[in-house]
């Protein structure tokens, strides 16, 4: 009896935690400085943040192909890099998903994927799985603007890229396009971190 009385609470501590909604601990906050990295290309380069001098800033999203919620946003990342590269917040979109588990994101499937949607931006590989827990990222997508300062690449907003995944049309806050006009303007972001809405990313 007293053994069954264990196991109840065991199982109804999993479910209650299953739905509780943990902080975040590992990653990057908002203020940090977010160290650059080197990965691959679908163009066979490294890239690197350094790379681009006249940049006043990134939008560093990470993604994949498999993800409905990524494939249901890749327009607007297309849109969001070419409303704002020219004015110096490139997106730098990065894969992060064990291709072991996730075969439909590898390398040869980013390749296809890019010139299919016809993307105007890097798209990278996190083939060592090391960039993503630097910056705390768990979703694909899940989005991080940073502004080049002295110091370094300071992290101004965390999160979504808006708050309607399921169509453009729908959208009420584009939280992106706000915090980058934001900054774009020498204004503080007013709305800094929001809850990425994806799929986890594959380990």
């Amino acid at each position: 009896m007293k053994t069954l009385k264990v196991l109840s609470l065991i199982v109804i501590m999993t479910v209650v935690s299953a739905f509780t909604v943990k902080p975040d601990t590992d990653g990057y906050k908002v203020g940090d400085l977010a160290t650059d990295f080197s990965l691959e290309n679908i163009d066979g380069k490294l890239v690197s943040l350094s790379d681009y001098i006249d940049a006043k800033g990134f939008i560093v999203i990470f993604t994949c192909n498999t993800c409905p919620y990524a494939v249901a946003y890749e327009d607007r990342i297309v849109a969001l890099d070419k409303k704002y590269a020219s004015k110096g917040y490139p997106v730098i979109a990065i894969m992060p998903n064990n291709t072991d588990v996730k075969p439909g994101d590898n390398m040869e499937a980013m390749k296809a994927r890019a010139r299919a949607k016809g993307f105007t931006f890097p798209y990278l590989m996190d083939k060592e799985q090391k960039i993503y827990p630097q910056y705390g990222a768990t979703k694909t997508p899940h989005v991080y603007i940073l502004e080049k300062t002295r110091k370094g690449n300071e992290v101004k907003y965390i999160g979504a890229i808006d708050d309607n995944y399921k169509d453009s049309a729908l959208v009420t806050t584009k939280y992106v396009e706000d915090a980058v006009d934001t900054l774009l303007d020498g204004g503080d972001v007013k709305v800094k971190e929001t809850r990425a809405i994806g799929c986890s990313i594959k380990v």
